[in-house]
């Protein structure tokens, strides 16, 4: 789930690739960039839910750009969410996010469009419902504040008949002088009742959500630092959507700490 998620996001500078000469013998630009990120959180939290049972995650991703906009990028995660499920015979650890899209800007208005695919390769029992799940997304930036908007086109993250999900993402950097900088973040995700064989297996409220993230971030060392409080109010009690096979509140408030470097 790339995420922007659950760990503080960070500002990335891209390396480019080598320059062609002109024919009047100066530099160009390169119209490519490349780059690639690791980090590291002490507990991988994606839309304020656990995906990590408590637990530290180490992250990684690379991803290209042209002058054009158009952009593409892999991201990656360890995960236990699904084994923590309690469902038996499950034997994923990972998580892989392939996404591409197309960014520009107009009126002073910053937009990103594109396509997100989370993949979760393993071995599943007999009528699981895949985890694997494709959005697309929309996005505006003015100033700080970005509102993002993402919507399922197949089932979200195992959740039976849950086609045409969304979640809204209104996130805030902020410049606080000496190195200092706020981030914070609100989102709602809503996920419709479901019905399996005729039959109701879910309603609106039981599985959606708010979430909110504040946090703090500064560079030392050329190493991304941030500290953020994410908390939830998703329904986390026993045999409620999230609540694992640990007995654990995945939706419970948190501190997470992270550290990342972008190359």
């Amino acid at each position: 789930m790339k995420k922007s998620l659950i760990a503080v996001a960070l500002a990335a500078s891209a390396a480019g690739f080598p320059a062609a000469a002109g024919a009047q013998g100066t530099t160009e630009a390169s119209p490519h960039t490349l780059s690639a990120n690791m980090g590291l959180v002490s507990n991988y939290r994606y839309r304020g839910i656990d995906q990590t049972n408590g637990k530290p995650a180490v992250q990684a991703g690379i991803d290209y750009g042209h002058a054009s906009g158009i952009y593409l990028g892999t991201w990656a995660s360890n995960v236990s969410w699904l084994s923590d499920a309690g469902a038996g015979a499950v034997s994923n650890s990972i998580e892989m996010d392939l996404y591409g899209g197309y960014k520009g800007s107009a009126g002073g208005i910053a937009y990103d469009v594109g396509v997100l695919r989370y993949y979760y390769p393993g071995t599943y029992p007999a009528g699981f419902v895949s985890p694997h799940t494709t959005e697309v997304y929309a996005a505006a930036t003015w100033n700080n504040v970005t509102l993002k908007y993402s919507h399922a086109v197949t089932n979200l993250f195992g959740f039976a008949d849950s086609k045409g999900a969304g979640y809204l993402d209104l996130t805030g950097n902020f410049d606080l002088g000496s190195g200092f900088g706020l981030v914070a973040h609100v989102g709602y995700q809503r996920i419709p009742s479901g019905s399996v064989g005729g039959a109701q297996v879910r309603a609106k409220s039981d599985c959606s959500y708010a979430d909110w993230k504040l946090g703090v971030t500064r560079e030392v060392a050329g190493i991304g630092i941030g500290l953020a409080y994410v908390d939830t109010n998703a329904k986390g009690d026993l045999g409620e959507c999230y609540r694992n096979a640990y007995n654990r509140d995945l939706g419970k408030g948190t501190l997470v700490l992270s550290a990342s470097k972008t190359f």
